[in-house]
């Protein structure tokens, strides 16, 4: 478990301070300017509001706990970015959302170091019951699209019906193929 660190004189600046503050995150963040010029800019923004100067030290602390955040959440981008690109409109179901959401919160708490044994059993736990997941999904989808195709034949047969005992014959396989046909539906084989 972390420890609670010690406030630094960058989190006891006043309220007044916090639009500076983050001016200065900002400008860490670009990575376009060095650092002691960024702690430059600062000092003279709070020393114009009253306020005393930043240590290099304070300053230093900070952007490096800043660098390493913003490290962690670009690996996570990554990571989740390769989670997505499987996550395709075809395939996704209600399962595979609830599955992806799972997967990122699995992934931030493993980047955030749980190495423990513990730790590794959920991971296999977590394995088994996404393989369970899309396997169930996926037998989700295919009864939803065999239902689907029954009430089609269904619809196509009533509507065939209609038509023919208004006069007009009608083959009711080849409407059907042709409805599958425009709504890209595989035939049964």
């Amino acid at each position: 478990m972390r420890q609670r660190r010690v406030l630094s004189s960058l989190d006891l600046l006043p309220e007044e301070a916090r639009e500076d503050v983050l001016w200065a995150m900002a400008e860490l963040n670009k990575m376009e300017r060095f650092q002691s010029d960024i702690l430059d800019d600062f000092n003279e923004r709070l020393a114009s509001k009253g306020l005393g100067p930043i240590s290099k030290s304070a300053f230093n602390r900070r952007a490096v706990r800043l660098k390493n955040w913003t490290q962690k959440l670009e690996e996570r981008r990554h990571l989740y970015s390769g989670i997505a690109e499987r996550l395709t409109p075809e395939e996704i179901g209600k399962t595979d959302i609830v599955l992806s959401e799972f997967l990122k919160v699995l992934i931030d708490e493993l980047s955030d170091g749980v190495t423990t044994p513990k730790g590794a059993m959920e991971l296999a736990r977590a394995y088994r019951d996404t393989v369970t997941a899309q396997k169930s999904s996926a037998d989700h989808r295919r009864q939803m699209e065999a239902e689907a195709r029954a009430k089609l034949e269904k619809a196509v047969g009533e509507v065939a019906g209609e038509v023919e005992r208004a006069g007009q014959p009608v083959d009711a396989a080849q409407v059907l193929r042709l409805i599958r046909k425009a709504y890209g539906i595989e035939e049964d084989v």
